[in-house]
């Protein structure tokens, strides 16, 4: 095996993994208190998940089921596998308790937007009365920003076997699959870093979060390796993309639509979703 493909293959997944930490820089150009830009980042992040989840992930499975089955039992089993992503993030809904759950959020009763502001007397009356010194809001904004992290982490991990099988095969293939991987990775760490950013008002905490989520990029594709070297894994990589798929379009609609909307700005994050399709879109078909 060529070491110099093999850095390469690397260092590439490596680039893109990082580059959700572009987006949690990003993130540090709005004020704590802007509400709307909060809004219109989940929404722009649920944009660009729903994007790519269906047109990129989905499809990528697909393609993977019907180079090793027949075409329609093919398709039934990258329909159920996407089902079974979504059930796999339901069931975490359910199984665990609403205290230690971080992705539950309607068990939080009050969410008003003056909680985001740790300086308005309402939110501040509130801090000792929580457990962990934190408004309502703030908690809430943390449990967003921690599952993001997680949920991104595990959207990264196939993609980063993905990207460097790629480049592993095919530098100009590589090197294209790596920066959409990237475009897209950097509206994710604004996912990530947004809601951290507001609950701890840390710029360190929250880049430090956006990069964490990236990293499995390269820790896929360091498994990957190992692992493509003993078995042939091009079936299991088919479940695991639509699963995956499955796992992201369930985040998007339970969990980034639902907590932009609750900041009162509706509008705002329709408008982030839809451009967050139109840009992830568009810069697909540029590098396509």
């Amino acid at each position: 095996m060529d070491s110099s493909r093999l850095l390469f293959a690397f260092g590439i997944t490596l680039f893109a993994g990082l580059a959700t930490g572009i987006g949690g820089v990003i993130a540090f150009t709005a004020r704590r208190t802007n509400t709307t830009f909060l809004a219109f980042s989940l929404g722009f992040s649920a944009g660009v998940m729903i994007f790519i989840s269906f047109t990129e992930i989905l499809t990528e499975a697909g393609d993977i089921m019907r180079l090793n089955y027949e075409a329609n039992t093919a398709a039934w089993l990258t329909f159920i596998s996407f089902v079974a992503g979504i059930g796999l993030s339901a069931a975490i809904d359910k199984i665990l308790p609403s205290e230690g759950n971080p992705h539950e959020l309607k068990r939080v009763e009050q969410m008003h937007p003056e909680s985001l502001n740790p300086d308005k007397p309402e939110c501040e009356r509130r801090k000792n009365r929580n457990r962990g010194g934190h408004c309502i809001g703030d908690r809430k904004l943390m449990r967003i920003g921690t599952f993001t992290a997680i949920a991104i982490g595990i959207h990264n991990f196939p993609e980063g076997i993905a990207t460097f099988m790629s480049a592993m095969s095919d530098v100009a293939v590589g090197i294209s699959i790596a920066v959409a991987v990237a475009i897209h990775n950097i509206p994710e760490g604004i996912a990530v870093s947004v809601p951290v950013y507001y609950a701890t008002g840390s710029k360190r905490k929250a880049l430090a979060w956006s990069v964490l989520s990236g990293f499995s990029e390269p820790i896929g594709a360091l498994v990957g390796y190992f692992i493509l070297r003993l078995f042939n894994t091009s079936i299991s990589l088919g479940y695991v993309f639509a699963m995956v798929a499955g796992i992201m379009v369930y985040i998007s609609f339970d969990e980034l639509l639902p907590a932009a909307h609750k900041y009162g700005k509706h509008h705002v994050a329709i408008y982030g979703l839809v451009s967050g399709m139109i840009i992830i879109g568009i810069s697909l078909i540029l590098l396509g």
